[in-house]
């Protein structure tokens, strides 16, 4: 196993956790704890505070222009994990997390076509099997029911746009590695941007600025997991192709599932199985590419 590899196992496992506290966050949101825009922003704030934590133990900030690289992918971040937290209000995470990581096929097709990306037929395969996962994936419903209602549909297009974002952000990360800066301050930047986009938002959203203390636990434990999954696949990036180690990080989706449906006692049907198996196939075909 090359190291590459083996940080990007570590930031699955990472990002697993971190989308289950995501749906943790949700039920407490409609319980009325909170408001989504509370969890998000709080959360965005110690995931900065956490990165500036990452550029100084790394001790080389080596700022530079490929830094806003960071500061890009940091608009299409706030894009996709806003949209990923609401659409967990009326969505499954067991549903919704698998679509959400599946992000691999936007970063990955991306890498091929831009950054010329060997294409091989592993890829190819892995690509595929992962459009159908999605397929699968959505179709499969809170228990299955052929109908899906309006929140449904309004919650599956929350996590497709959410994927897409996530999907162009992993993207520009890599491009701002290629061109020398550094993984900790390539985050550091991203989250920065976050930080203030999401702020901005719960400004507007509440008419002034107010955090609900129960919101912290939540946003503690989301940063710290998300911040490290994203420190964990900027060094893999670092040492890979976008195209392998991206992939290998998403399989995250695999635990978030998992506690779904053990710990949230969510509905799992043959659909719902069938669309998680394409996805591991698409993962292997991919990382063994």
């Amino acid at each position: 196993m090359t190291v590459a590899i083996g940080y990007a196992l570590g930031a699955m496992v990472l990002y697993g956790l971190g989308d289950f506290v995501f749906k943790q966050a949700a039920i407490a949101a409609m319980r009325g704890e909170f408001k989504t825009h509370h969890f998000v922003m709080m959360q965005s704030g110690l995931f900065f505070c956490c990165t500036l934590l990452f550029v100084f133990a790394a001790g080389d900030p080596r700022l530079g222009w490929p830094v806003l690289w960071g500061t890009a992918a940091g608009v299409f971040m706030f894009v996709g994990f806003n949209n990923f937290a609401w659409s967990l209000r009326e969505g499954n995470v067991s549903l919704n997390a698998p679509i959400f990581r599946l992000n691999f096929i936007v970063t990955s097709a991306l890498a091929i076509v831009l950054l010329a990306e060997p294409l091989t037929v592993l890829k190819l395969a892995g690509l595929a099997l992962a459009l159908a996962a999605i397929w699968l994936l959505m179709g499969a419903g809170a228990g299955g029911a052929a109908i899906m209602t309006p929140a449904a549909k309004r919650s599956l297009l929350l996590a497709v746009s959410a994927t897409l974002a996530l999907g162009a952000g992993n993207f520009l990360h890599k491009i701002g590695l290629s061109q020398g800066a550094k993984p900790a301050t390539l985050l550091s930047a991203h989250s920065f941007v976050f930080l203030v986009l999401s702020t901005l938002a719960a400004v507007r959203a509440d008419a002034g600025l107010s955090i609900p203390r129960s919101v912290w636990k939540y946003s503690a434990a989301g940063a710290m997991m998300t911040s490290g999954g994203f420190l964990l696949l900027l060094r893999a990036l670092s040492d890979a192709d976008a195209s392998v180690v991206v992939p290998i990080a998403q399989m995250g989706l695999l635990v978030t599932a998992a506690l779904g449906v053990l710990v949230l006692r969510e509905a799992i049907t043959p659909r719902k199985l069938a669309g998680l198996a394409a996805a591991v196939a698409a993962l292997g075909a991919l990382a063994a590419s």
